[in-house]
């Protein structure tokens, strides 16, 4: 059918009126290619990876006249297949956008305004605030339990983002900080998915994401637990429903009935914060019932391990606490060791002190009655779920914030772990755990170490226990120290030798015992220690708990220096409405970057998969690419240390950054994949990386996304052999392009499959080597079943098997020293359920008051701003998270008209019976309040959160979302300034899912 300009015409006017066309006798597939033709007629064509989740959805972009015209899902991308989410189509208002800021600002201290400057006075100004802090406030030596440690490091700057730029601008970001001698590092993982690392690295060996989106469709069962998936991961549903119309069944556990409930074949809600409990019930079934997958677990666990003797639990508190530093010594949590300083195995599966019997004691606390009560589930249910859990294999737990934002997040995860091993779901198609992240590369700005306590590729960052190479090494083993040994040759070059420890002392030291998080350094600030503030694409004045806590550390602060494509509140936290400007003397200096459509670079999605964004339109007005800001600025940091001969500024003079203007980004990747410095080739892999000193890498985990030369994150192969949905040439997945982590827990003692139907890798002794249909997961390919590097299903831990109980275990080479050590979490080997810190009950598990909540948490911490609330005052249990319609601290999608209208405001969501009580109507203004303050909402009154009868008392959960703040074209009070700053000793992540609250009439 042609088309005249006319007809054509017509029919773009009457968009969406199908009928109405159809009427007229016009092919509506044939209307709409003939307007897309008319529209793109010109454009450039190029592809990027969205903005918002994790999943790494793939798009397309159109671009005409330097401005984009047009954005849509990328069919040939295995995630979304052309698919976007709400989110991800209204980005393509973003290139365009007027509220932009496109010019460097400079706010002075007490000003009401901001000033535009050039870009050479806002680096200069940046460079010179951070060199001011740095020189003022060096720390040279610090006196840690009774010692004195030199730790050459600031105390006085904070580096704070990664989640939102690509991972050539992470590595730069972790570079710089480092250089400085910075500690306070942190990125958005640390308030959402901080705990799923140590959690899967305790079981696992690795700490993200087991298997992919394709592998979906394989599964027979979809348990998904603490996630909102239909809202919060679109496209991670859109394989969900592949496996569901293949037969799968879909449980949602929440404790809200959700959009995600509502395709579920099973909900089961319970209260915030007792899932640990709930699961807990489930393992014992487990247990007791004899439906674990016994020949895995003896392939592929610690099952049959033997404990010590002295190993204890009591009364919610395990062998070795001190109660005073609110800290366990671990040393009777490891093994019963042989002559050979391995862990000693039973024959018998339930012999006395076995893993597996000590795990059977733990969980038989459990029972329906207590669980019941602690949850707020019917015993019926409860049941119910345990059976459902038993009946289908293989299956997948999906899981997002709803379990990683609890006090007890590791452990939460922790269970996850338990059970897929116990049921024989780890390294499995249609398994696994899928940690499903919620920024489009906070998976990379966390491999990248953007965190206090990691280097690149997850190596623990130095302290006064490891502050020399032969230390670190003892403790962390010699298969880490060679990774470590790689980025010190690519951060230092050919100053790194072996004679001076490859240059390891030039990193400064962190004290062990300070909480260098995100959390602290508002703290921190606040007493005055912090001066100055470097943030690249977040906002924390929205996204932490207990916001008014970064709004004083911000008061009392020299300088922000705020990096974003739109001033957001952190950056104008001197504009606040109810503040007086006058009063707050920090300096603000704002560098505009640009779109993610703007710059080209890499990005890492949830599935660990490395994609390649292209370059779209022009950079709106005078905005630049976050790795263009960042060269000016550390060429401008290095100028002005370039002089110097004082020992702390060796490191600035020392780092490497020899990064073209033209080709930025590709050397940046170049350099964290490695090379081969004794021929100048790119090397291929991991396997090429060797510990003498003549291989580099920057982050060893990524080794061979550049191998031989190829970029592998630019390719878009459709090749699937054996239909298992991996597609190993379109992108590339660390580590190696391994897609599903652990396969070789899939196939026996002798390499064969023990599912030939659903067979993934293999050994073919015929060519004696590892074969799959994806890269096997073993350390040498060639290493037949039988020997030590063939028959390690999780070669990544200590052990080589997956640990049911987080042993504390080091695996040591013939000479004695460590060779790996397996991770353990700092409040317990096994989970246990403690009462979140604002609690409507008492434990009824433990009658110890150490146990109320995780006796490993401190807090308050500044009992002056985190006073702790009690029923009496606050009844009611709030939860928080995010919306399909707006993201995070909504600095993007607060900015899309579009999204603005399909939600306006934020608001609290209770149901009809509270209402009632309250005399609230749907749309009436009510007061929320806690122990920390109080916003004023709009009142959602529905029946998606039941009451529930907790330990025999009706107990009322109200939700709310928390994207909003006072910037934006949408603008209403950020629910942050009443949820709870608590922390998960482990990796100090907020309580975000359980608070107490009270609501009244506004």
């Amino acid at each position: 059918m042609n088309l005249t300009r006319r007809d054509f015409l017509k029919t773009t006017g009457l968009t969406g009126v199908g009928l109405a066309l159809a009427s007229l006798g016009l092919d509506m597939p044939k209307v709409k290619a003939a307007a897309k033709e008319f529209k793109l007629k010109g454009a450039r064509e190029f592809t990027s990876i969205c903005h918002f989740c994790a999943c790494g959805c793939g798009v397309i972009g159109y671009v005409k006249d330097d401005k984009l015209i047009n954005l849509e899902g990328a069919s040939d991308n295995p995630v979304n297949r052309g698919g976007l989410c709400s989110k991800g189509l209204g980005y393509g208002q973003i290139p365009n956008s007027d509220q932009r800021a496109t010019k460097p600002l400079y706010r002075a201290p007490g000003s009401d305004h901001w000033e535009e400057i050039s870009w050479d006075e806002a680096i200069d100004k940046a460079a010179r605030a951070l060199k001011k802090a740095r020189d003022e406030n060096w720390k040279q030596t610090e006196v840690i339990d009774g010692q004195t440690v030199d730790v050459h490091r600031t105390d006085a700057i904070g580096f704070i983002g990664g989640s939102q730029i690509n991972n050539e601008e992470c590595y730069q970001n972790i570079k710089m900080a480092r250089a400085l001698g910075v500690t306070y590092i942190d990125n958005q993982t640390r308030v959402c998915h901080a705990t799923t690392p140590p959690a899967m690295n305790a079981a696992f060996g690795r700490g993200a994401m087991t298997n992919h989106w394709g592998d979906l469709k394989h599964s027979k069962l979809i348990w998904i637990e603490g996630s909102n998936i239909a809202e919060c991961h679109p496209m991670g549903l859109k394989n969900v429903m592949k496996a569901k119309n293949n037969g799968a069944k879909i449980v949602h556990v929440d404790v809200r009935y959700t959009r995600t409930s509502k395709i579920a074949d099973y909900f089961f809600q319970l209260r915030p914060g007792t899932d640990i409990a709930f699961l807990g019930y489930i393992i014992s079934y487990i247990i007791e019932n004899k439906k674990y997958n016994e020949d895995y677990i003896r392939r592929n666990t610690n099952a049959y391990c033997i404990l010590r003797d002295d190993y204890k639990f009591d009364e919610g508190i395990f062998s070795g606490y001190n109660a005073e530093k609110h800290k366990y010594n671990m040393e009777t949590w490891g093994y019963a060791l042989g002559a050979d300083k391995k862990p000693q195995k039973a024959s018998d599966l339930f012999a006395p002190n076995t893993v597996m019997s000590r795990m059977k004691e733990h969980f038989s606390r459990y029972t329906l009655d207590k669980v019941s009560g602690i949850t707020g589930m019917s015993k019926d249910d409860i049941e119910l779920a345990a059976k459902i859990f038993c009946e289908y294999s293989p299956t997948v737990m999906m899981y997002a914030l709803g379990m990683t934002q609890h006090t007890v997040g590791v452990e939460n995860i922790r269970c996850f772990t338990i059970l897929q091993l116990l049921r024989g779901n780890i390294g499995v198609p249609g398994g696994g755990i899928d940690a499903m992240r919620g920024q489009p590369n906070v998976q990379a700005s966390t491999d990248f170490g953007i965190m206090f306590q990691y280097l690149p590729g997850y190596l623990s960052f130095p302290t006064e226990k490891t502050n020399t190479l032969e230390k670190w090494t003892r403790a962390s083993g010699t298969f880490r120290a060679k990774w470590l040994k790689n980025m010190l040759k690519a951060w230092f070059g050919d100053y790194a030798t072996p004679a001076n420890d490859y240059a390891f002392n030039l990193i400064g030291v962190r004290n062990s015992s300070h909480n260098d998080s995100i959390y602290g350094l508002f703290e921190d600030a606040y007493r005055g220690t912090v001066k100055c503030l470097y943030l690249c694409g977040q906002n924390p004045h929205v996204t932490n708990a207990n916001a008014g806590m970064v709004h004083d550390g911000l008061c009392r602060m020299d300088t922000v220096i705020a990096q974003d494509i739109f001033v957001n509140e952190t950056a104008e936290f001197w504009n606040r409405p109810g503040d007086n400007p006058a009063d707050i003397q920090t300096e603000v200096i704002f560098l505009p970057a640009c779109s993610y459509l703007e710059r080209r670079g890499t990005i890492t999605n949830s599935m660990r998969m490395i994609q390649w964004r292209m370059e779209g339109p022009k950079p709106l007005g005078d905005s630049k690419p976050d790795y263009e800001i960042n060269n000016l600025l550390w060429r401008k940091i290095r100028e002005l240390y370039q002089d110097s001969t004082d020992p702390k500024d060796e490191i600035i003079q020392r780092m490497t950054w020899n990064y073209s203007d033209d080709q930025t980004v590709e050397d940046i990747l170049k350099e964290i994949n490695g090379y081969d410095l004794t021929t100048g080739k790119l090397v291929s892999g991991i396997g090429q990386l060797k510990d003498d000193g003549t291989t580099s890498s920057g982050m060893w985990i990524y080794a061979g996304v550049y191998g031989n030369g190829e970029h592998k994150a630019q390719r878009r192969g459709q090749e699937d052999e054996g239909g298992l949905g991996i597609y190993p040439n379109f992108g590339w997945t660390w580590p190696d392009n391994i897609h599903l982590l652990y396969n070789r827990a899939s196939c026996d003692e002798n390499g064969q499959p023990v599912d030939p139907e659903h067979k993934i890798v293999w050994w073919d002794a015929a060519k004696n080597r590892w074969e799959g249909y994806d890269v096997p997961d073993v350390g040498n390919r060639n290493a037949a079943p039988g020997t030590p590097d063939g028959n390690k299903p999780f070669r990544m831990t200590g052990e080589g098997y997956g640990r049911l109980f987080a042993a504390e275990y080091s695996d040591l080479n013939p000479d004695g020293m460590t060779r790996d050590h397996s991770y353990t979490p700092v409040d317990g080997p096994l989970p246990e359920f403690y009462e979140p810190v604002e609690s409507p009950t008492k434990n009824a598990l433990h009658k110890d008051e150490k146990a109320q909540f995780n006796p490993c948490v401190v807090y308050p911490r500044l009992p002056e701003k985190q006073r702790i609330g009690t029923k009496d005052e606050f009844p009611y249990v709030l939860c928080s998270s995010g919306i399909a319609e707006h993201w995070c601290s909504g600095t993007v999608t607060r900015n899309i008209p579009w999204l603005n209208e399909l939600v306006k405001e934020p608001f609290v969501e209770m149901s009809h019976k509270l209402a009632d009580q309250l005399g609230v109507k749907l749309g009436d203004k009510v007061k929320v309040s806690s122990a920390r303050g109080n916003v004023t909402v709009k009142a959602m009154v529905t029946d998606r959160a039941r009451p529930l009868t907790i330990n025999g008392e009706e107990t009322h959960m109200v939700w709310m979302p928390y994207s909003w703040g006072f910037k934006g074209l949408s603008k209403g009070p950020s629910t942050n300034y009443i949820t709870i700053d608590a922390l998960d000793p482990n990796v100090q992540e907020q309580e975000f899912k359980a608070c107490l609250v009270n609501i009244t009439k506004a």
